[in-house]
């Protein structure tokens, strides 16, 4: 396994655990995560953005290289919303071993 698939893997660990503050020591301090067509800059943006997201399980399905060390998972999410389950596609690019942008999309 790769740096960048470990990081992944860590990602979806630390999302599913209660404690936000590892969730967020994993974000460059001006990270950015991209979600329902949202922007959120910098790690007090992703605070706000992730409180706002309710309890759900992930499920990933596969992980697949994308430009330089990038990495794609589709990850099935499920929890107490509209249209649960659903497969999302996470794009990730990393800073060393920090997470610098994040987006979170529809698998279409």
């Amino acid at each position: 396994m790769t740096e960048s698939e470990t990081l992944v893997q860590r990602y979806f660990l630390l999302a599913a655990a209660p404690d936000l503050a590892a969730y967020h020591a994993q974000f460059a301090d001006d990270a950015i995560v991209e979600d329902e067509g949202h922007l959120h800059r910098g790690i007090d943006a992703i605070r706000a953005w992730r409180t706002s997201v309710p309890p759900v399980t992930y499920e990933v399905r596969g992980v697949d290289p994308i430009a330089g060390d990038g990495r794609r998972a589709v990850v099935e999410i499920a929890g107490d919303f509209p249209g649960s389950p659903v497969d999302l596609a996470f794009g990730f690019t990393f800073r060393g071993d920090r997470i610098e942008y994040l987006t979170i999309r529809p698998t279409a």
